[in-house]
């Protein structure tokens, strides 16, 4: 019988056990708290007074929290201190609903946008928002058909428009603008994050910048763009900024959204950063993959060195191959390629569908000791990549760490898979007999 009584805040408060001055109205908010039997006996025992932390108080307030509820993305915990003392606290995780509740999956759904207008129609469905430079300026504020009468003219206009759509339940990811500046300029602009956003939502977005530098960064905005070293041939600074630039930020208090992971190779030293988010992206990865191989299968059927000089040039847009590189032996490039199509594994079972990078990163965070590190999928289009990930999504080897996924894609595209071609069929049905009913 003793499993089946509730024991909550309500229970334990009586008499004996008071609230502590003026926070009765805060108290009033998690009297949902449920305590075990023995738990519940203990704290009976040893408990005078409750109250909530000063972070509980300021979450509240700041998000304007309507009266007798907790908002979402925060989980209520609470601690028994010194001299009888239990302090309730809002833990920041948004794995939860309003009221401690968790959301309806393990596994949680974000979106790539900056427009609001889009937000409008997925905002009750995500827990959280990426948007970099390119979504903010190219896809919104500079597109008129997105940013309609030019409503809005800065990104501050922006990011404050979304966190005032989402409310307190969504994480939002926003990307620095020049990862090359000067630390302290960089910390500067992450505290006016802060002031827009709040700590509890904000995450900066670092980017790897593999062999990209202050010096070198102006060969990819001019001429052919093109960077003259290739993305394995730069300097253990270059290749490390990111890094360190995260446990910066990481150090002083911000959690950090590490970006630009397109390989499992970069996860082992990201994770050395402690992010708060990692990611894998798929959409490139997998359909620059899938050409590969489809040139290195032609040539070796056929050893026409045409497809090699076709590989090349595929190599040399993607930048698998460097400005540099235009002149390498077709030979060299084929065993480039070779090595690129055996490690991503895209003939094997392991990698075909394109989610070989997924796999290996959640296998990465089962054996890591961040607990709270999370895994971004993102970069996802076409008819394959949503579909082949929810599969994998129901592999058993992940159900252990299914709950540290985020999927983060284009909520149009996200939408798309709501839908299947049996429910036209079945519309038509179903309003072809409303129809004749009225007749």
């Amino acid at each position: 019988m003793l499993n089946k009584l509730k024991l909550t805040i309500n229970t334990l408060l009586d008499g004996n056990i008071k609230i502590a001055e003026g926070h009765k109205v805060y108290i009033d908010r998690v009297r949902y708290i449920e305590f075990g039997f023995e738990e519940f006996k203990f704290l009976k025992k040893n408990v005078k007074v409750v109250k909530v932390s000063d972070k509980f108080i300021d979450i509240i307030k700041y998000f304007n929290v309507k009266e007798g509820i907790t908002p979402a993305g925060f989980c209520a915990k609470y601690e028994l201190k010194s001299n009888g003392l239990l302090e309730i606290d809002l833990e920041r995780d948004i794995s939860y609903d309003e009221n401690s509740v968790k959301r309806p999956t393990k596994f949680l759904f974000s979106a790539d946008t900056a427009n609001p207008y889009e937000l409008e129609h997925i905002k009750d469905l995500i827990c959280n928002l990426t948007c970099n430079p390119g979504i903010i300026y190219d896809l919104f504020i500079n597109n008129p058909e997105a940013n309609i009468g030019n409503k809005f003219k800065t990104r501050d206009d922006v990011i404050i428009e979304i966190g005032r759509i989402l409310g307190p339940g969504c994480d939002i990811s926003v990307e620095i603008n020049d990862p090359f500046a000067d630390l302290e300029d960089i910390l500067k602009e992450a505290e006016h994050f802060k002031e827009l956003l709040s700590e509890y939502r904000l995450v900066i977005k670092v980017p790897h910048t593999g062999p990209v530098n202050r010096e070198n960064v102006a060969q990819l905005l001019s001429g052919d763009k093109k960077l003259n070293v290739r993305y394995n041939q730069g300097t253990t600074k270059d290749y490390l900024r990111g890094h360190n630039l995260a446990l910066e930020l990481q150090k002083r208090g911000y959690r950090v959204n590490y970006t630009l992971m397109f390989e499992p190779w970069q996860t082992g030293m990201a994770l050395q950063a402690k992010p708060y988010f990692i990611n894998s992206f798929i959409r490139q990865r997998f359909g620059i993959t899938t050409q590969i191989n489809g040139l290195m299968t032609a040539f070796e059927k056929t050893r026409d060195l045409k497809f090699l000089n076709e590989l090349k040039q595929v190599m040399l847009q993607w930048d698998i191959l460097s400005a540099g590189d235009k002149e390498m032996d077709l030979m060299k490039v084929h065993e480039i390629a070779r090595e690129l199509i055996a490690y991503r594994k895209i003939n094997e079972s392991e990698g075909f569908d394109g989610m070989d990078g997924v796999r290996h990163n959640l296998r990465m965070l089962k054996n890591s000791n961040l607990k709270n590190t999370r895994l971004i999928i993102c970069s996802i289009e076409g008819s394959r990549n949503y579909p082949e990930l929810d599969k994998l999504l129901a592999e058993e080897e992940f159900q252990d760490v299914i709950d540290r996924v985020v999927i983060t894609t284009e909520p149009k595209y996200l939408a798309e898979f709501t839908s299947s071609p049996q429910i036209i069929t079945y519309q038509r049905r179903f309003m072809n007999a409303v129809a004749n009913d009225g007749n």
